[in-house]
């Protein structure tokens, strides 16, 4: 018996002419689509005349959801995953599902289309051949820390979703880290009516959107410093172990290639290392 697939279906961030011709004949076509938000997907599905059976697939939906379409599947009939808008899966649910469903042998196609992340970098004017995507962040604490350090120090641009009403935090926070001169780029309501995109330094976004309070589904790309990071200092480190497998009675060369494959260590300077402590 024939099974079903599972389509990973991109839908516009605002704009219905940007879904594609592929992604409306899926919609069209399929029995059944799992929607983060059903009554979004609706609206949807009503400009292209089709009426499929709509199920929720969020966040918080449970294992019960999954083993349901994983049955549907079973039985033989398709399936259509959609986000609220864009890409499913980039920071929206879906990445167990996708996996459960390779696991247990099904199909998984994408059929791509509109990312609110290429969407914002390429209106953004800074350069896209590399870049950090790192969706929404932890709204405080340690770990919000650690991760806006690491965008600041970044050699490439690094793009961020934000709801409005923490705008103006991450702004701030992220002038703190990276300076407030820093350029970056605000790209708000993509392909809606109210479409705005704002490159300008992080301090003055921040002056602007704490004057004028920020609306819609926002997207944030942060330049990056054009200069790579420096690698960090092991010689400690590298130091410390080398004395450790000497003392063990492994060779000098031994120790050499233990210092390069477990720390990255450059392999003259492995063998100063090991040199050293001879």
């Amino acid at each position: 018996m024939a099974t079903g697939t599972l389509y990973i279906v991109a839908t516009p961030l605002g704009n219905l002419g940007d879904l594609t011709p592929r992604a409306a004949e899926v919609l069209s076509t399929v029995p059944v689509v799992a929607a983060e938000d059903t009554r979004r997907t609706r609206g949807l599905l009503a400009h292209l005349g089709a009426s499929p059976k709509l199920l929720s697939f969020h966040a918080h939906s449970t294992d019960g959801r999954t083993e349901s379409l994983l049955e549907i599947l079973a039985g033989g009939r398709d399936i259509a995953l959609v986000s609220d808008a864009g890409t499913p899966v980039v920071s929206d649910p879906g990445a167990a599902l996708v996996s459960s469903v390779r696991e247990a042998g099904y199909a998984v196609v994408p059929i791509p289309g509109v990312s609110a992340v290429a969407t914002a970098l390429s209106v953004s004017g800074f350069e896209g051949d590399r870049y950090l995507f790192l969706g929404f962040l932890p709204r405080k604490g340690t770990a919000r820390r650690r991760i806006l350090a690491h965008a600041a120090g970044q050699e490439w641009p690094t793009v961020f979703f934000e709801a409005a009403n923490r705008l103006v935090a991450l702004l701030e926070d992220l002038a703190e880290v990276a300076g407030a001169d820093r350029p970056a780029s605000v790209a708000r309501e993509l392909t809606k009516i109210h479409e705005e995109v704002r490159t300008d330094t992080l301090g003055h976004l921040a002056g602007h959107f704490t004057a004028t309070e920020p609306r819609g589904e926002i997207t944030v790309v942060l330049a990056g410093t054009g200069i790579p990071e420096a690698p960090p200092d092991r010689s400690g480190e590298g130091a410390t172990l080398a004395a450790a497998l000497l003392e063990a009675g492994v060779s000098r060369r031994g120790v050499v290639e233990q210092l390069t494959t477990r720390l990255g260590i450059a392999r003259n300077e492995a063998y100063r290392m090991v040199m050293e402590q001879a």
